[in-house]
């Protein structure tokens, strides 16, 4: 299974539909259509010993060490050490080799073009820095959806929401505030939006912290749910704490490494943060209330499903009548998953069936895949068909909107 990057893609007799991709944002992707006075509110640059930063909120932002993104290291730089490390490098050292920045990376013609040249049908488009700044804002209600209004207008301008039918651009959603919300996914849909995205996260509201299941934003997933629109739950900053185990948050200390790669229970963080958003989907009863409504997992990992339908189960059989209907078999209608190319991709399809497990590269990101089509070398045993589903058919269904 753990098998390295080839230096050539294989071939397909179809194109592959590649549910996470990414830009680098644009220099004013959060400034651009932010109101002079509340930029200080949201997103400003500062210069720091001749490097530019994001000042969030006003506080330092550090998630990544360079966000003009010139230069820029390669995608799936650390492909090998997430791997096994199997030739014991220095992971810094696979991160020192820097090229340009590529106009594809901020450009769509530019991106289409190089999605040929992948052997990519269409992809899901995210933001690289915009999953990890709600939760520098989140106690600034006011501030979150001003920045994010204008960062969805950014993205439809440089992006577009469905161009030419096959770069599939993310609007971001808050649930900060459900009106906004319902605003925000209303404007999505008019501008052509076929997938939105949010972080797996309770919602930081005016009022306090709320479940993403509380009845209170039962008016934004009844829309989700007339409309058809898949929600992806994007891997960002979530806001979890190691409780002192280790350091908290995307940040580093200026003039110190950006990235530590020692073990750390910090590396469970994302799949944490999955994990506890979609089992309370789970367990209050969402897509109870809303049978058509489709959440995609992404970038988020796959290693707690055994105990995510563990949980479950247990929560049937110890609360008779509880649920109308099987909660893991609700889970797997409602919801799909996208692994970490790393994962044991047959436990995943033991857990959630052939139709619910989506390729996604990450491409270009340095964790991601060098070619998003070097993930064939780990489903080169399964049937055709059950490939055909994996690479393409499942994102397709799911890009497509559904009105219930």
């Amino acid at each position: 299974m753990s098998k390295p990057a080839s230096g050539r893609a294989p071939a397909l007799d179809y194109l592959a539909f590649d549910c996470d991709n990414h830009y680098y944002e644009a220099a004013d992707a959060f400034t651009r259509h932010v109101p002079a006075a509340m930029q200080a509110r949201c997103v400003q640059w500062a210069e720091i010993d001749g490097r530019r930063h994001h000042v969030v909120g006003g506080r330092l932002a550090h998630a990544v060490r360079n966000p003009t993104w010139n230069p820029i290291a390669k995608p799936g730089a650390l492909y090998r050490y997430f791997r096994g490390n199997p030739e014991g490098g220095s992971p810094f050292e696979m991160l020192r080799e820097r090229e340009p920045l590529p106009d594809y990376y901020q450009h769509p013609d530019a991106r289409l073009k190089k999605m040929d040249e992948q052997q990519l049908e269409a992809m899901w488009l995210f933001p690289t820095l915009g999953v990890l700044y709600e939760e520098l804002l989140k106690h600034d209600t006011e501030a979150v959806k001003v920045l994010f209004r204008a960062f969805n207008r950014w993205l439809e301008e440089d992006w577009g929401l469905c161009y030419r039918g096959r770069i599939h651009g993310a609007p971001y959603i808050t649930l900060c505030d459900v009106s906004f919300a319902c605003e925000e996914l209303e404007w999505a849909l008019a501008k052509g939006a076929r997938v939105v995205v949010m972080r797996p996260a309770a919602a930081m509201t005016a009022d306090g912290p709320r479940s993403p299941a509380d009845p209170l934003f039962d008016p934004f997933w009844a829309r989700a749910n007339e409309a058809g629109i898949c929600v992806v739950v994007h891997a960002g900053d979530s806001g979890y704490s190691c409780h002192g185990y280790a350091p908290d948050g995307f940040s580093a200390d200026i003039g110190k490494e950006s990235t530590d790669f020692s073990p750390s229970i910090k590396s469970f963080c994302i799949e944490r943060a999955a994990y506890d958003f979609l089992i309370t989907l789970a367990f209050k009863k969402l897509f109870e209330r809303f049978p058509n409504l489709r959440v995609a997992s992404v970038e988020n990992g796959s290693e707690f499903l055994s105990d995510l339908f563990r949980k479950l189960e247990q929560s049937k059989n110890r609360i008779p009548g509880y649920y109308r209907e099987d909660p893991c078999e609700l889970f797997r209608r409602n919801v799909s998953i996208n692994p970490f190319w790393e994962d044991d991709v047959n436990e995943v399809l033991r857990y959630m069936g052939d139709e619910r497990v989506i390729f996604g590269s990450d491409w270009p990101h340095i964790e991601g895949m060098p070619k998003p089509l070097d993930y064939l070398a780990d489903i080169a045993h399964f049937d055709e068909d059950t490939k055909r589903r994996i690479m393409r058919d499942n994102t397709r269904e799911l890009t497509e909107l559904r009105p219930g």
